[in-house]
């Protein structure tokens, strides 16, 4: 039967999912499948979990959505009470929206705002890094420093300045120590603030780890403490998205709080819905709000359903499912352990140039030569033909093509639900040896596409 839906890819044929149950998702042929991605970094909680079911029944039971130009509600209002109590600094602000590109638009557009009302017309630019994603709407592309997703709408995108990730892997000089390449990358920022003209930039946007685009590269210990210092200096907002990275999948709530940092505005959402319903949020802090309170007292934005009742009810069963449930030190210990398996599988493969992250986020670089870290041919379509076969065998993963510089190299996300058990931890790791030991068995010996 030829599909009415608009797919990603007008050819595919997917599979229909019709059950969840766990860390796993099953077919409409009872086959199951881990989620080790959690979808895109979503499915924190895992799929059907009782509380948060619950939580939304009893909310459209009372009441569904009402238009936030005209109310407010109980659900947003607790949301928002629980983000301000857990969230680092003063980020006692949250607005809510229905995923990660629209909270990021929000953070653009407020930060512009924030800037016309103490009487800074002149800054109009952001500056942000090479090889990070900020979302798919116009704005947050255009912040955003993902070549492929960002080259047939560069005409339509705003400018914007990129400096260089912190990409040890890559970029860190013999010489240098860990912290001596971060300060440097970092220093970046500034270089390129004296260039444009501090007085120009409006903010600096980043992700505390960097996600779909490079594989969960974390930062030096040090390198955004010294972001933070020349934001200060210059007068430049810190925006930090976390739409990846936050809500608990680095061990903490908020992924900065490894970071020892404050922020001015922070992006949040897959994970603070856990899938149940689509959301995000922006959260600004006291210095931002304050400035708009006091001025206009408008924020210029808006969207049909930002705010919306169920969405906010479900998104407080995940948050408090997080923490009743104590699932922040499983994320840890898991983290840990899946960490320390892939390192045990993967230790003689010549292929598995690095494994990196923190916590249930956690990136493996793929290569065609581990002494110089040579990538494989783009041609080779290595990341599809990964999660095609990882499919195959019961496994979702989330490979990505481009990790260097938006055309090379090749990388596998993992972010495994925060419920998974050490016997699916396990799984996971045999499941995708297997998977990339066979794609590059086939790769290496010249065997065409699967």
């Amino acid at each position: 039967m030829n599909s009415r839906v608009f797919h990603r890819h007008c050819h595919s044929t997917l599979p229909v999912a019709v059950r969840g149950e766990g860390a796993y998702l099953f077919d409409q042929n009872g086959k199951a499948y881990l989620d080790a991605s959690g979808g895109a970094a979503v499915s924190c909680l895992g799929h059907n979990h009782a509380g948060v079911r619950a939580a939304l029944h009893h909310q459209i039971d009372s009441l569904a959505y009402a238009h936030s130009a005209f109310f407010t509600t109980e659900s947003a209002e607790l949301l928002a009470d629980k983000l301000a109590e857990h969230a680092p600094g003063d980020l006692n602000h949250t607005y809510f929206l229905s995923g990660g590109s629209e909270a990021v638009e929000a953070a653009l557009k407020l930060a512009r705002q924030y800037f016309l009302e103490i009487g800074q017309p002149q800054r109009t630019r952001f500056i942000s890094r090479r090889q990070s994603y900020h979302g798919n709407t116009l704005g947050a592309l255009a912040v955003g420093g993902n070549i492929w997703r960002r080259a047939p709408f560069d005409p339509l995108l705003i400018p914007a300045e990129h400096i260089a990730p912190c990409y040890s892997y890559r970029d860190k000089r013999a010489h240098e120590t860990p912290f001596e390449y971060g300060q440097r990358v970092a220093n970046e920022l500034e270089e390129r603030l004296l260039v444009v003209g501090p007085d120009t930039v409006i903010a600096f946007i980043a992700e505390p780890v960097v996600g779909a685009t490079a594989g969960a590269l974390t930062a030096e210990e040090g390198y955004f403490s010294r972001i933070r210092e020349i934001c200060n200096q210059y007068g430049v907002l810190l925006i930090l998205d976390e739409v990846m990275c936050g809500m608990g999948r680095t061990g903490t709530l908020f992924a900065h709080e490894q970071e020892g940092i404050h922020a001015d505005i922070v992006t949040i959402a897959k994970g603070l819905g856990a899938g149940y319903q689509p959301i995000g949020a922006m959260l600004a802090s006291d210095r931002v709000y304050d400035a708009v309170s006091n001025g206009s007292g408008f924020f210029q934005h808006g969207h049909t359903y930002m705010g919306h009742a169920t969405a906010t009810a479900g998104a407080l069963a995940v948050l408090n499912a997080i923490q009743n449930e104590n699932l922040l030190p499983n994320v840890v210990h898991k983290g840990n352990l899946l960490m320390d398996r892939l390192h045990q599988r993967f230790a003689e493969n010549v292929h598995v140039g690095d494994i990196r992250g923190r916590g249930l986020f956690i990136g493996l670089e793929l290569v065609k030569d581990k002494e110089t870290k040579q990538p494989f041919d783009p041609v080779t379509q290595l990341h599809a033909r990964i999660k095609n076969r990882a499919m195959e065998l019961g496994l979702i993963c989330y490979p990505m093509s481009g990790t260097i510089d938006g055309t090379h190299g090749h990388h596998i996300l993992l972010a495994p639900p925060f419920i998974i058990s050490t016997e699916q931890v396990d799984e996971l790791v045999d499941k995708l040896g297997n998977s990339i030991e066979s794609v590059i068995k086939e790769v290496t010996s010249g065997a065409s596409c699967s």
